[in-house]
């Protein structure tokens, strides 16, 4: 199969960094402690060649004037009608998105080697963070929603294994499988999503969706179930950028080190539903409940999570819902049909936040030393739009804010504590039904112990 020069890099781009985590992993289990000097040294050049190869083929799409390059890599399987397509797409949306992965998972790289010094996990970092590269080339490159699916879902347990990553102690365990739990809830909608389309259309290639290429890209299908679709995809990527019904677990990932922090929370992970809205907005022109849904998610994620950075009195955390701020804003650009400020935002709101993260640990002392500069003198932020609110108002709000938009004890009371209880129950007459004998009681007193002892623990963001 000749792919050409442009294929072969395209693929080069998306394989590499799988291919030196499997090799660094299978040493690893045959015993090798993963001395730092090499693994920094083999993710260094990883990903220098890595940008090297996305200049390349970005010179070569400009200078031949190809608004996309496609690699049909053939099936992975086929049953019946249905088939797993392996296309690996690279146009004027993804490409952006493929460049700012590899030159800023590069950096964060680079500042690991020294933040991680003689840390018990650092090749188990690195590990992570190249399968993480490998998930998001993936998701960016993937000519349909199936492959865009195994990337999404790389990228998902990567974030986890790197909020539990210090998991010795116990809040980031915690964190972690809740953020887990959050993900799989929004993962169900774009299964569910895949399902429908290849039923409904036929296929889940984005070139049987839509027609064109980006930005002046028409969707190629309608119909009533499209809004369905739609709504599925855009909570699908709500899940994955910590808004509207999801907005809660962002705050929960900053457990992990700040340079996974700095990647994943502040740069790409969390844009990966930015990019995955961009890449649907044609089918959202013709599902206006989706649309609306977004325009909805996105102003009400805004207002809420600029309510509570005012807040926040940690670094980390302030960030994050910062970032949440930002995200919201880029949801509602792409629901009016923004799409080149949309992706212009994304570019300059990865960078900025990235840099934010990096520099999070020295940002106090900073501030420090600007306050005794300044004489004490620094104003305060804000002052005259509190002017234009009651006082009453203003208290209610930051009651608000400070209980984090009251979002963990309505989760916890409304939805955790009754699926506990329901377990317990279950767990009781499980063995009637099986025609087993009877496990060793447990009250419903007992379920509902559990079950406070649970909102206990999460009724407030862990510290960060």
């Amino acid at each position: 199969m000749d792919i050409g020069l442009n294929g072969q890099i395209l693929v080069g781009l998306v394989i590499a960094p799988a291919l030196l985590f499997l090799a660094l992993a299978v040493f690893w289990l045959l015993g090798w402690k993963g001395q730092e000097k090499i693994v920094c040294a083999l993710t260094g050049f990883l990903f220098l060649g890595l940008t090297l190869g996305t200049g390349v083929l970005a010179f070569r799409m400009v200078r031949h004037r190809l608004p996309s390059v496609s690699v049909d890599l053939g099936n992975w399987f086929a049953i019946g009608d249905y088939g797993f397509p392996l296309r690996l797409t690279v146009d004027r949306l993804s490409l952006p998105m493929v460049g700012l992965t590899v030159v800023l998972v590069g950096l964060v790289g680079k500042f690991s080697t020294l933040y991680l010094h003689r840390d018990p996990g650092h090749l188990r970092f690195f590990l992570l963070i190249q399968l993480y590269a490998f998930g998001s080339l993936l998701l960016f490159t993937a000519g349909s929603i199936d492959l865009l699916m195994a990337g999404w879902e790389l990228v998902g347990i990567t974030s986890v294994l790197l909020i539990g990553f210090f998991s010795y102690r116990r809040e980031p365990v915690l964190n972690a499988i809740r953020v887990f739990a959050t993900y799989r809830l929004a993962d169900i909608c774009i299964l569910v999503a895949v399902f429908l389309a290849h039923h409904w259309y036929g296929s889940g290639l984005w070139s049987a969706l839509i027609t064109g290429e980006w930005p002046m890209q028409k969707s190629a299908v309608g119909g009533p179930e499209l809004n369905i679709l739609g709504v599925l995809l855009v909570l699908a990527a709500c899940g994955k950028s910590s808004q509207g019904p999801f907005f809660g677990w962002l705050p929960r990932a900053m457990e992990g080190p700040t340079p996974s922090s700095a990647i994943f929370y502040g740069a790409i992970s969390v844009h990966a539903g930015a990019y995955l809205v961009l890449r649907i907005e044609p089918l959202l022109e013709s599902a206006p409940v989706a649309r609306y849904v977004l325009m909805a998610i996105g102003i009400s994620t805004a207002v809420v999570a600029t309510l509570i950075h005012r807040t926040c009195t940690d670094v980390k955390t302030g960030l994050s819902y910062a970032s949440m701020t930002q995200l919201a804003v880029i949801f509602t650009e792409v629901s009016l049909g923004w799409t080149m400020v949309a992706m212009l935002h994304i570019a300059g709101h990865v960078a900025v936040r990235t840099a934010q993260f990096l520099r999070a640990p020295s940002m106090l002392h900073e501030y420090r030393q600007l306050h005794a500069a300044s004489g004490g003198q620094i104003g305060e932020t804000g002052e005259h739009y509190e002017a234009l609110v009651p006082h009453k108002l203003q208290l209610w709000l930051y009651g608000l804010g400070l209980d984090r938009g009251h979002y963990d004890a309505i989760v916890d009371r409304l939805v955790i504590a009754p699926m506990v209880c329901l377990s317990a129950v279950l767990n009781r007459i499980e063995p009637t039904w099986m025609g087993g004998s009877s496990p060793a009681k447990a009250s419903k007193s007992e379920a509902e112990e559990v079950a406070g002892d649970l909102v206990t623990e999460n009724s407030h963001d862990a510290p960060v």
